[in-house]
């Protein structure tokens, strides 16, 4: 069965034979799908009234498990952003009354960041949902194939995420 990428990698070698365009077979698929799955988690949060961004906090202090807590800085590092873009973001989410913010009893100056039951089950929803879609995606592939496929991108990813 051809792709898009198919033609794509056709037209490359055809215009430009003194190139090695064969990453483009894996990484142009991988980026297309990459556009398909940001689509539909945006159009998944948004039946949840979240932000992609929203989903990524809560679903980080949903993971940590009960009490569902965590500091800004651990927040901070697990979605990549600045202190200033955490601040405003759980400013935010405690406004929309997904978290709450609480005293940390082991520092005095600092805060713990709580999700708030409806936090969690909106989270909670919205994770269910994104995984059904998820799974209609990979439908065709068996549970080796996508094995496989994890393992793969896995050797791929790791270095990357390393920086």
């Amino acid at each position: 069965m051809r792709d898009e990428v198919d033609g794509l990698v056709e037209a490359w070698r055809a215009e430009r034979p003194d190139l090695d365009v064969e990453p483009l077979q894996v990484l142009s698929r991988v980026s297309r799908l990459a556009r398909h799955l940001d689509r539909a988690r945006r159009a998944v949060f948004t039946e949840h009234d979240l932000e992609p961004w929203e989903f990524d906090v809560l679903a980080e202090l949903r993971r940590s498990g009960a009490p569902y807590e965590l500091s800004p800085g651990r927040l901070l590092r697990a979605t990549l952003v600045t202190s200033g873009t955490m601040t405003n973001r759980i400013d935010r989410l405690a406004a929309a009354a997904l978290v709450r913010r609480f005293p940390d009893p082991a520092d005095r100056r600092g805060v713990l960041v709580r999700l708030t039951d409806e936090g969690r089950e909106r989270v909670d929803a919205a994770l269910a949902d994104l995984l059904r879609y998820e799974e209609s995606l990979l439908g065709s592939l068996r549970r080796a194939e996508r094995e496989r496929l994890s393992s793969l991108l896995r050797s791929v990813l790791s270095p990357l995420d390393e920086d």
